[in-house]
């Protein structure tokens, strides 16, 4: 019996992931459902899994802040809808990375390198390149979206991305906030879903409700210990980091 925890706060894909797990062989037991990164360390620095299936964003922060604080020796099967942290991933025991959303037949390929992984020897350099093949190859292939569509009384006009400072989520209602400091509403309905339609070299989920364009970032200053204010353009209040975005926004705006 290969025993997995699951570390995943949305409860649709953990239900997807449940059904695709029980139709594996051999058997698995799901030994655990986990949906904070606190829950996670608690529950991993006591237990003893074969595999583990962690989502990326959660409810308290971000999961590398789980494998930074406690020391994993399982595998992971990484499943995210962001693109931006493949490298990462595999600086912390990652074997494959599915983005959202994957199918069966892309799930069951993760499964297999597991159970491959787990008879052979092949090292993690070997595993790293692979990956990292394949993802540059889907990056290279992925169009990222051009302009929004916004509808108004007046009928619908369209709003080109590279004029959006930052994307907002405020009470179940998405917001494109321009260079002007326009703000747009926009027919998807979360920022995940925006998320992924962009570009991760060019927009950054700085917290929960906002997304920011590199290129209108006009200033960021310290805002406490852990967290920064950013100066849109356009846009005359701060934004403020989360604490679990902080440091790989700093890595992101230098890049």
């Amino acid at each position: 019996m290969i025993k997995v925890v699951i570390i995943e706060d949305e409860i649709p894909a953990r239900n997807k992931l449940k059904r695709f797990i029980s139709e594996l062989e051999p058997q698995v037991e799901i030994l655990a459902e986990i949906d904070t990164v606190e829950a996670a360390v608690n529950f991993l620095k006591n237990s003893s899994v074969d595999l583990i299936f962690s989502d990326i964003e959660l409810v308290d922060g971000n999961a590398f802040e789980i494998y930074n604080q406690i020391s994993v020796t399982s595998p992971i099967i990484f499943t995210t809808a962001y693109d931006k942290f493949w490298m990462d991933a595999f600086e912390s025991n990652g074997i494959e990375y599915l983005l959202k959303p994957f199918t069966q037949d892309r799930f069951k390929k993760a499964w297999d390198k597991f159970l491959w992984l787990q008879k052979s020897n092949s090292g993690d350099d070997e595993i790293l390149t692979k990956l990292q093949q394949m993802l540059n190859n889907t990056q290279l292939e992925k169009n990222y979206k051009k302009r929004f569509t916004v509808s108004s009384h007046q009928g619908i006009y369209f709003l080109n991305t590279d004029d959006i400072a930052f994307f907002e989520a405020d009470e179940g209602i998405i917001f494109a906030v321009d260079v002007s400091g326009k703000k747009h509403v926009l027919n998807e309905s979360t920022l995940k879903d925006i998320e992924t339609l962009l570009n991760p070299s060019v927009f950054f989920r700085i917290n929960r409700s906002e997304l920011v364009q590199k290129q209108h970032v006009e200033r960021i200053e310290r805002y406490n210990k852990n967290t920064l204010a950013v100066q849109m353009k356009g846009y005359k209040d701060h934004l403020i980091t989360s604490q679990g975005s902080t440091a790989a926004f700093r890595k992101w705006i230098e890049e």
